[in-house]
C-alpha cells in the first residue's frame, strides 16, 4: 500500500485526458466543516482496498452542505425544478493501494427524491431524501433533517465573505478541499467504482466559531464526535464537470 504523494494530490486536479464529461453541475455556497477522528476508527468503516488518508497523522470527517444548481446531462439543458436543489454530504478522505487520493461518502442528503434515485442508481452513492431549506444571500441559514422517525433537525449559519483565497498546495485546506475523485461501492455486490470530477480550485473564507453540529455523522452510525470543529470554511461557487463512473482497478 502506497500513501499519496504531493505530486499525486496535485496532478489529479487536472481534467481527465481523452474523456468527455457526462454531466455538468454548479456547486454554490458550500460550507466545509471538519472534525478530527481516530484514523483506526475511520479505517474500520471502509471497504477492503481503501485506506484512510491523513494529514500530518490526523484523519478527518467532514460535513458539507451546499446548493446544487444547473444539473444538465451532456447534450441536454438544465430543467429548473429538477436541476436545482439542496445537498449535504458526510465524508472522509481515503486512498487506494496505489496512493490515488479521493473522497468516501458516508451519506448524501438531497431535497429532491429524483436526485437520490439517480445518484444511487447511476453513481452507486448512498443518497437519502431529506427535508431541507436554506436562505438566499450572503449570510446563509441552512436546515436539514433526514426523513425518518426520531431524526432531529440540524441548522448551520455561515457567510460567504468578499475576501476569498485559494488553498496553497500542501496545506491543510488543500488536503480537505481539493478532492477530484470519489470512491463508491455498488450495493448489490460491493464492487468499488471511481468517478472523476473537474473544476477550478475552491475560493474559500474561514468561518468563526466552534459550536457546529456534527449530528449528521451519527445518522450514518459513526462514533460520536467529541471536541470542537477542527476546521470550518465556506466557498462561493464552482462549475463542475462530472465524468462517467468506472470500475476500480486494484
Amino acid at each position: 500500500m502506497i500513501r499519496p504523494s504531493l505530486e499525486q494530490r496535485d496532478s489529479i486536479r487536472s481534467c481527465p485526458e481523452g474523456e468527455s464529461p457526462v454531466m455538468h453541475q454548479r456547486w454554490e455556497k458550500l460550507l466545509f466543516l471538519h472534525w478530527e477522528m481516530d484514523p483506526e476508527v475511520i479505517q474500520n468503516t471502509l471497504p477492503s482496498g481503501l485506506y484512510v488518508d491523513t494529514y500530518e497523522g490526523k484523519a478527518y470527517v467532514g460535513i458539507v452542505p451546499f446548493y446544487m444548481r444547473n444539473i444538465s446531462p451532456r447534450g441536454f439543458p438544465a430543467v429548473p425544478y429538477l436541476s436545482n436543489f439542496l445537498e449535504c454530504n458526510v465524508r472522509t478522505y481515503v486512498h487506494d493501494e496505489r496512493g490515488v487520493p479521493g473522497v468516501w461518502f458516508y451519506s448524501l442528503e438531497a431535497s429532491r427524491w429524483i436526485a437520490c434515485k439517480v445518484g444511487r442508481t447511476a453513481f452507486h452513492l448512498p443518497y437519502f431524501w431529506a427535508e431541507m431549506k436554506s436562505s438566499e444571500g450572503q449570510k446563509i441559514n441552512y436546515e436539514l433533517r433526514r426523513r425518518g422517525a426520531g431524526i432531529e433537525k440540524v441548522a448551520y449559519d455561515y457567510e460567504i465573505k468578499s475576501e476569498l483565497q485559494v488553498s496553497a498546495v500542501g496545506s491543510l485546506e488543500f488536503f480537505l478541499l481539493e478532492r477530484y475523485l470519489l470512491y463508491a461501492r455498488r450495493k448489490n455486490d460491493g464492487e468499488i467504482f471511481t468517478c472523476r470530477v473537474h473544476h477550478e480550485p475552491y475560493r474559500f473564507c474561514r468561518q468563526e466559531g466552534s459550536e457546529w453540529s456534527s449530528v449528521p455523522c451519527s445518522w450514518n452510525g459513526l462514533a460520536p464526535i467529541s471536541g470542537e470543529v477542527a476546521h470550518a470554511c465556506a466557498a462561493d461557487a464552482v462549475d463542475v464537470d462530472i465524468f462517467a463512473p468506472k470500475r476500480h482497478k486494484s
